[in-house]
């Protein structure tokens, strides 16, 4: 198994292009597919290409398989990489933590082992910070995922929360000699008053989406919660009646020997008291991995922030004098 991910610059500035066309400026999603190869421990993006447009009327899945199969025959005529290792998509403030991108990303890995995802946020690239990471299931959750029973009491089983759903994979971003010496040229030809323009504080309208991105997931967990918390209430009352109701009738069983009478004829306890249904966890555990999400993005942003704040502070002193 790939340990690493080594990509070429091509793929990001054509996903950056993908989304830029058809995501509405970054808005809308927009998914598409990783080539490359495996070279020993690394595995090599080296193109991409994107799912193509459907209508409604069209099925999706069948029009996207079939795009596939000719793109990459094509690739392969033209001696380009043309092996399938995992796919892109965009998100809209790194809202990415859901049921859609488990099931997609868990049938890449089940079919190809070395599969990952890449998550690129347009909106966070437009304030300056290159938003790309890449993902894989855990193990342990290609596990669970396969057993389909997102029970708690399987959960536990399976070691499963937020932090064990996805594991995050580093990336070598990697440039020809010729765009190396193309960007040293750029950096000597910038003018000395845009150099100042990584200082930009406008990062308030940022922060200010993902607390109100993170206080929405905050109230699906306090409802889960409180669904969660009847269960467990009705289970204990349900329990409580069918222990009353066997002692009642071990009493009446008591009584008629005594009388000489033969017992109660038995009966299915599961029929008069049906089992009430397990709330599922996996949903909850996925917007607790998405609250994470938000919390690291808010803590990273709020200190580049302070920092920024503090030097352009001295930067003012400086000119002030």
């Amino acid at each position: 198994m790939a340990s690493k991910r080594g990509m070429d610059s091509q793929v990001v500035l054509k996903m950056i292009k993908h989304s830029q066309e058809e995501g509405a400026g970054g808005t809308d999603l927009v998914q598409g597919v990783l080539l490359g190869m495996v070279v020993e421990n690394r595995l090599e993006i080296t193109n991409c290409f994107p799912f193509p447009k459907h209508t409604e009327d069209e099925d999706f899945d069948q029009v996207s398989v079939q795009y596939q199969i000719e793109m990459m025959r094509n690739l392969r005529h033209v001696n380009v990489d043309h092996l399938h290792v995992g796919w892109y998509q965009s998100s809209y403030f790194g809202a990415f933590i859901n049921r859609a991108l488990l099931d997609s990303q868990f049938n890449y890995q089940h079919s190809i082992e070395e599969s990952v995802v890449l998550i690129y946020d347009p909106l966070r690239t437009t304030q300056g910070f290159l938003s790309l990471k890449a993902y894989r299931l855990t193990p342990e959750m290609m596990k669970f995922y396969k057993e389909s029973d997102f029970t708690p009491e399987n959960m536990a089983k399976h070691g499963i929360n937020f932090e064990t759903i996805l594991e995050e994979i580093p990336i070598v971003l990697r440039n020809s000699h010729l765009v190396n010496a193309l960007l040293c040229e750029l950096t000597e030809k910038t003018k000395k008053d845009q150099k100042f323009s990584a200082l930009d504080l406008g990062t308030s309208s940022m922060l200010e989406k993902n607390l109100r991105q993170l206080m929405e997931c905050v109230d699906e967990v306090a409802v889960d919660t409180n669904k969660y918390l009847n269960y467990q209430r009705n289970n204990f009352r349900q329990q409580q009646t069918k222990q009353q109701y066997i002692l009642k009738r071990e009493q009446e069983n008591l009584q008629r020997k005594q009388r000489g009478e033969p017992p109660l004829p038995e009966e299915d306890l599961n029929k008069l008291f049906k089992p009430l249904p397990t709330p599922q966890r996996l949903d909850c555990t996925l917007v607790a991995g998405q609250m994470d999400s938000y919390c690291k993005q808010i803590c990273e942003f709020a200190s580049q922030s302070l920092a920024k704040l503090f030097m352009a502070e001295t930067l003012h002193t400086d000119q002030t004098n």
